[in-house]
């Protein structure tokens, strides 16, 4: 082991962005576990009087390459990424961990995930552990399909679907939020076909869906993660995902294309985010009593199976899926390479984290949705 591989192992967790209301929840998450980490951002009051109210150590450093360069001087065991911009700052940070140093982030799109991903062989010759989706985006669907999927073959095809519910706060909307719903609609929507991801409408395959608890909730087809997570969790050659996120409503849909043809233009790309990243939200409750991830997994002879995964609120779960694997490497329970969560940990992560798994009235056939025009 090299000297600096073993700097690595101190059981230090760095948080990125730590002044943010995720940065802030995985903190106290963490702090609940009786770890404090050390709290890396910019010069601000709130980093400081979070700091103060933890009794935790701060790293101030603006900009990733800033970032990158205390990390790799430093050598914390564990670094959390809850700055955002994945697509851009994921691999840069992650290098820097490297070797020895593991890294986590909650990155759910399918250009910051699969860009992450690549990066397994890196890791594993550095012995270092890199887990992107660490959130209720890809947790929360992937380890339902992994609880269906277990000792069983392949099956012929798989559909889930994310529906988180988030109470909001008053202020802008920010720039990694806008920025995520821009590249949506520039995006599109995709799926797996014969084995191949394909390009498909924005917010085809609606889903009008009753959940366990009695509530309505409607989701279509978006370009995110679980889909990715989805795949590879089951190797099914047909795997479509949908997310409460993406448009449902006739109109939208309609015009999903139009939006998308021109947001693909970079100078309107930059102008939309801009204007969305300042707009005002008030105050909001979650729209539902819980998150819900859940799949429907369908085998070649026609069985099928569905699952849930019941959570709180959708931002407070991400925290605590992000706390629970950050400690969970901190203590070395990971290997070397770059995973999702529930591909490193299993389905039983996310349960560790506070969801709650169930197959109602298994086996049956699929009844959590009907497809609607």
């Amino acid at each position: 082991m090299t000297d600096t591989t073993r700097s690595a192992q101190s059981g230090e967790i760095w948080i990125l962005g730590a002044g943010g209301r995720i940065g802030s929840a995985v903190t106290a998450n963490l702090a609940a576990q009786g770890i404090k980490p050390v709290l890396v951002g910019r010069e601000s009051d709130r980093l400081r009087k979070a700091s103060a109210g933890l009794g935790s150590r701060v790293v101030i450093a603006n900009g990733v390459d800033a970032i990158a360069a205390e990390i790799t001087r430093r050598r914390p065991a564990v670094v959390f990424n809850g700055i955002g911009n994945y697509a851009e700052t994921a691999t840069v940070i992650a290098r820097a961990c490297m070797p020895g140093g593991h890294y986590l982030d909650l990155a759910a799109d399918l250009t910051a995930v699969p860009r992450l991903l690549d990066l397994d062989p890196e890791a594993e010759q550095a012995g270092s552990t890199l887990v992107t989706g660490s959130g209720f985006g890809v947790l929360a669907t992937e380890a339902v399909v992994i609880k269906l999927c277990e000792d069983r073959p392949a099956p012929a095809a798989v559909r889930v679907d994310a529906l988180a519910s988030v109470s909001l706060s008053a202020g802008v909307v920010g720039a990694a939020f806008a920025a995520s719903m821009i590249d949506m609609f520039a995006t599109g929507g995709r799926r797996y076909t014969d084995g191949r991801m394909v390009a498909s409408p924005l917010g085809a395959d609606l889903q009008n869906l009753t959940l366990p608890d009695g509530q309505q909730a409607k989701s279509a087809g978006a370009p995110s993660a679980e889909l990715l997570a989805a795949h590879r969790a089951s190797n099914a050659p047909s795997v479509t995902v949908t997310t409460g996120m993406a448009p449902t409503s006739r109109v939208m849909r309609s015009v999903a294309p139009l939006a998308g043809k021109l947001l693909s233009i970079e100078p309107l790309r930059r102008f939309a985010v801009g204007q969305m990243a300042k707009a005002k939200m008030k105050d909001a409750p979650a729209p539902r009593r819980h998150s819900w991830g859940h799949a429907v997994v369908t085998w070649p002879d026609g069985t099928r199976r569905e699952g849930w995964l019941r959570a709180d609120d959708g931002m407070a779960y991400t925290a605590s899926v992000a706390a629970t694997v950050a400690a969970k490497l901190a203590r070395g329970e990971g290997r070397p390479g770059a995973y999702t969560p529930g591909a490193l940990f299993g389905a039983g992560v996310a349960e560790q984290a506070g969801g709650q798994i169930f197959l109602p009235h298994e086996p049956r056939p699929a009844q959590g949705g009907s497809v609607i025009d």
